[in-house]
């Protein structure tokens, strides 16, 4: 009997943070401007610690994925709006679907 010690290679899904599923985790890839402003927000949000490349998970969502977010970045947890998980682009990696 052999043994495939060899990992299934990893599918890349490029989305939005409000878009990713509760307790998948993500890598932070761009941190978007909303029209209108000034780039405080974006400024506030790599402050806080969602920089490219940090990891990200989406913990819980509320009230039927239409209030805030639960969102783990490093080792601190957030409450978010969807305004501003919106602007946070991420990319998933799901392993490939056995069929």
């Amino acid at each position: 009997m052999r043994v495939d010690l060899h990992q299934p290679p990893t599918r890349v899904h490029r989305l939005t943070l409000d878009q990713l599923p509760a307790r998948q985790t993500a890598t932070i890839r761009h941190v978007h401007v909303p029209p209108g402003d000034d780039g405080r927000l974006r400024r506030r949000l790599l402050e806080l610690g969602f920089v490219p490349g940090e990891r990200v998970q989406v913990l819980r969502r509320v009230f039927f994925g239409r209030g805030p977010l639960a969102v783990r970045v490093g080792t601190s947890t957030f409450a978010m709006r969807k305004l501003e998980s919106s602007l946070i682009e991420v990319e998933a990696h799901t392993a490939p679907s056995r069929r």
